[in-house]
């Protein structure tokens, strides 16, 4: 950590950016570092590939946000050697969308992330697998570069979103103390948890519902029920005038369930793609990172993904089970 403050302090200029389909760690740890460059008077860029999602939207203000990569170029053109590149929440350039080759030629380009599949891209590197979440270092980054107690509460609200909602609300094992005194401290510099888990949990539309409800009836059950699927189609999504985004947390359906050990959602790409995305939760010892490292992802133990080309969802599903079986087997030797 200590070296990458070091370079960000002796740094003038930068272009932020995240993972494509940014949750909300991604958005927040952005979001709340932008904050902190632009406190500490330095010149920020926030790239996203698409527009943020509405349940995200209250984030992004007063932050300036760039969807047209010509910009983000001619910024960074302007501003000679005085710029760092930095990429946030993301552990593998390809997630940085169809412009991360080109964003990881700013230099130096500067990785933070807690994902355990992290790759090594870039030129500097600070990843902490056991960590709740970026925004929870993006508050220790604070911290080193002495600007923690003077966070605005728009820059607190960004990391208390990150971590809340990489945490589950706090739920799941990367949780720590220190996650907690994080948040504590958030909330001192102004962040009421009630209003922000409000915007982020109790904002549905009618049409989240009603994918909600299709999505549940995909469920199917594998490995006497240590194995959960739900699906999303393009057609559910075209049916009930839903989004990507609506399906956001839906894993948590079956996760839920007391006899399920691996939850997995399986997500159509978009028309005209041939992509499967899978999302994979666990509960207890099964590392679905690396499950989803024997198809080219990765994350943490206990939440990964994959992207899977030119597979339908059942031939997909016929390829994770016997990964998640093995997985499972492991984690039962162990026990024993």
């Amino acid at each position: 950590m200590r070296t990458a403050a070091q370079a960000i302090a002796s740094t003038s200029n930068f272009v932020l950016a995240t993972h494509v389909r940014p949750d909300g760690d991604a958005l927040g740890s952005m979001f709340g570092l932008a904050h902190i460059l632009k406190m500490m008077g330095k010149e920020v860029c926030c790239y996203l590939e698409q527009p943020v999602a509405d349940v995200y939207i209250f984030l992004a203000s007063p932050v300036s946000i760039e969807t047209d990569f010509a910009r983000v170029s001619a910024f960074a053109s302007q501003c000679s050697d005085d710029i760092m590149g930095i990429a946030l929440d993301c552990g593998d350039l390809g997630r940085l969308g169809d412009n991360g080759t080109e964003l990881s030629t700013i230099q130096p380009f500067l990785v933070i992330d807690h994902h355990q599949g992290n790759k090594g891209f870039g030129d500097l590197h600070w990843v902490e697998p056991h960590r709740s979440s970026t925004g929870e270092m993006i508050y220790d980054l604070a911290e080193e570069l002495g600007v923690a107690d003077e966070l605005s509460r728009e820059a607190a609200e960004c990391l208390y979103t990150a971590i809340v909602t990489d945490t589950g609300s706090f739920r799941y094992e990367s949780t720590t103390g220190h996650t907690f005194a994080v948040a504590g401290k958030l909330i001192d510099r102004g962040v009421t948890p009630a209003s922000v888990c409000q915007r982020l949990f109790d904002n549905a539309s009618f049409a989240s519902l009603q994918l909600t409800q299709a999505v549940l009836a995909s469920l199917q059950t594998y490995l006497d029920n240590q194995v959960a699927v739900v699906r999303v189609t393009r057609q559910m999504l075209q049916e009930t005038g839903a989004n990507y985004e609506d399906a956001e947390g839906l894993i948590n359906f079956p996760r839920s369930v007391k006899e399920v050990r691996v939850a997995v959602i399986m997500k159509e790409g978009e028309p005209g793609t041939d992509q499967i995305s899978v999302s994979l939760r666990a509960k207890g010892d099964c590392d679905v990172a690396e499950v989803a490292s024997q198809f080219s992802g990765g994350g943490h133990r206990n939440a990964a993904g994959c992207r899977v080309l030119g597979k339908t969802m059942d031939e997909v599903c016929s390829m994770l089970l016997p990964v998640l079986e093995q997985a499972l087997e492991q984690k039962k030797n162990k026990q024993v």
